[in-house]
């Protein structure tokens, strides 16, 4: 065996020849036809950038060049580098392959803007601190969800659609906690909601929705009106209780399905979307997405309380 200043002396030798050999067409991705980014090997012996091969599997389980079924590869979920070309690139074109990554650097942190194009999932209600379990099947949508968590931001945009809209024009920020994969691409997300937003502008990015969004804070109160605020919440969240002792089925099933109601915060202003037990009940209530889309986009608490008593008023008072 050769020993590390052989080796090097061997690499030194090589990498005139691979240079004059090579060129950087050599060492381009049939599908973006740039130079490779972590380039993998499929079984059929083809070799695409990664998030090229990933993004053809996300339409059809083939191999993008021969067609041969990729479905067990697709299935295994894992793409091993293919390191002896990534040796020969560095090798031989260092300059360019660097600025390849610079490339994929810049088009990372366009992607972990939550602002600017921030990517929207236009399908059902979210709310602040409530869970909100996807199954993501859409080719658009599996690449959404994969630069969310590429980028590092773990986190998109839900919205629902609205008549002459491509979607409404609030939305809850959802932040992805887990992802399960299927063995055909599908995925099971588990997220939960954060923040609320207003969305600016709309536009498109690779088949999917976008948005530049303002987030949402509840507006602040103080003295008498604070006071007077906390005597709401109280009676409202009474109010929450007794609609959840009900005991009837259909409450008992929203229970098993959704879990208990929140405990009541000691600072009800301590968050810029207000008491978790709120968006809680307007997501197990009987209402219409039109009218918990106004619920949601509405930014004063006392407001916000005064319709849920109102409704749990009314629900409270029909018979079982």
């Amino acid at each position: 065996p050769l020993d590390k200043e052989e080796e090097t002396a061997a690499a030194n030798c090589t990498q005139p020849f691979l240079t004059e050999s090579l060129s950087i067409s050599d060492l381009e991705c049939s599908l973006c036809i740039r130079m490779f980014f972590e380039p993998v090997t499929t079984p059929c012996g083809h070799t695409f950038c990664k998030e090229c091969l990933e993004r053809c599997l996300d339409h059809r389980p083939n191999c993008p060049l021969c067609k041969q079924s990729l479905r067990e590869y697709l299935k295994a979920g894992r793409y091993s580098p293919t390191v002896l070309l990534q040796d020969i690139m560095l090798a031989t074109f260092p300059t360019q392959l660097a600025e390849r990554r610079e490339l994929h650097r810049a088009e990372m942190a366009e992607l972990s803007n939550l602002t600017k194009n921030t990517p929207i999932f236009v399908c059902t209600m979210a709310f602040p601190g409530i869970r909100c379990p996807l199954h993501v099947f859409e080719p658009r949508y599996r690449l959404m969800i994969r630069r969310c968590q590429e980028s590092g931001t773990r986190r998109f945009g839900m919205c629902i659609y609205e008549n002459g809209k491509s979607f409404a024009d609030y939305g809850c920020m959802l932040e992805i906690r887990q992802v399960g994969l299927l063995s055909d691409g599908r995925s099971l997300v588990d997220t939960i909601g954060r923040q609320r937003f207003r969305v600016l502008s709309r536009g498109h990015k690779d088949g999917y929705h976008t948005a530049d969004i303002k987030y949402l804070e509840d507006k602040k109160v103080s003295g008498e009106e604070l006071q007077e605020l906390q005597c709401l919440h109280e009676s409202t969240y009474r109010l929450a209780q007794r609609f959840c002792e009900h005991g009837d089925l259909t409450s008992r099933h929203i229970l098993m399905q959704h879990g208990p109601l929140p405990e009541k915060e000691e600072d009800i202003q301590a968050s810029a979307d207000g008491p978790k037990w709120c968006w809680w009940l307007i997501s197990i209530l009987p209402l219409d997405p039109s009218y918990q889309l106004n619920l949601l986009s509405c930014t004063s608490l006392r407001a916000r309380l005064s319709q849920l008593q109102h409704i749990l008023t009314a629900l409270l008072q029909q018979p079982p």
